[in-house]
């Protein structure tokens, strides 16, 4: 019995490589070399700068909207989603472009493509497809929907103690979230992604600026339960709804920052 599996063994083997062979193995032997690259896994993608990833995939920034829809709509006589607050100016812009290289992304962000970008085993694109697969993975998804809901969530009108929709009782509070946020939970945006200083100075001439990412352009109908960092004057007592928050953000996000709050003690 051992010696009959010892001889099918590299027969399977070699039938496996004969039905994977691609036509053409050469540009198939440069895509795997590609695909299976250190710097789409942790820890390599961790430390990858933007001009790394780019330098494969520098289309993610060439690309542009169709000047007119398949059926024949025009894209300048259309209003796309993120286009219906006062922070977007300009003509449409695709995903990638919005969130790196606009005005706008370069006022208030600091995206790197490792943000939202931490690769993916293509094994592992649905749980417990292989048998040490992780059965923690979100389906067939190669970015983490939580990171799109850190700024693309509902916005929390009733853990915010606002009656609804901001649209309609911003009125209530001068319409400005500052009405309120001058006093409390002032250790905010002190993340790597963001511009913490460019986003309070803005964020005080126009509400759209706080509401853009905190409602305004929400993707999902559930909003983001943020880390709690602590402020100064902040309560002892934590609201129910606060009771299972972390105290403080992921820790790749904090690489690089200062928390102001402490640094100002």
């Amino acid at each position: 019995m051992r010696r009959a599996r010892a001889t099918l063994l590299p027969l399977l083997l070699s039938l496996g490589s004969l039905v994977a062979a691609p036509s053409n193995s050469t540009e198939q032997r440069d895509y795997d070399q590609a695909r299976w690259d250190p710097i789409h896994f942790p820890p390599a993608i961790q430390q990858a700068e933007d001009a790394q990833c780019l330098e494969c995939h520098q289309e993610v920034l060439e690309r542009r909207v169709r000047p007119e829809t398949l059926t024949g709509i025009k894209t300048e006589e259309t209003l796309a989603w993120y286009q219906t607050l006062d922070t977007y100016q300009g003509e449409q812009e695709t995903l990638h472009r919005r969130h790196l290289v606009t005005d706008y992304a370069n006022q208030v962000m600091d995206l790197k493509c490792n943000t939202c970008h931490q690769g993916n085993d293509p094994r592992d694109e649905t749980a417990n497809s292989h048998a040490d697969g992780s059965g923690q993975l979100t389906q067939r998804k190669h970015v983490d929907p939580n990171i799109c809901l850190m700024c693309h969530g509902q916005f929390p009108a009733q853990i915010m103690g606002v009656p609804g929709e901001w649209r309609e009782f911003g009125h209530l509070f001068n319409e400005s979230c500052l009405t309120c946020h001058i006093a409390f939970r002032t250790n905010r945006h002190q993340v790597n992604y963001l511009k913490p200083e460019a986003i309070e100075q803005l964020g005080a001439q126009t509400n759209d600026v706080c509401f853009g990412c905190h409602g305004g352009r929400a993707w999902y109908r559930i909003s983001f339960p943020y880390p709690r960092h602590s402020w100064p004057g902040m309560a002892e007592d934590v609201p129910d709804w606060a009771k299972e928050r972390p105290t403080t953000s992921e820790a790749r996000f904090l690489t690089g920052t200062v928390n102001r709050a402490e640094q100002a003690q």
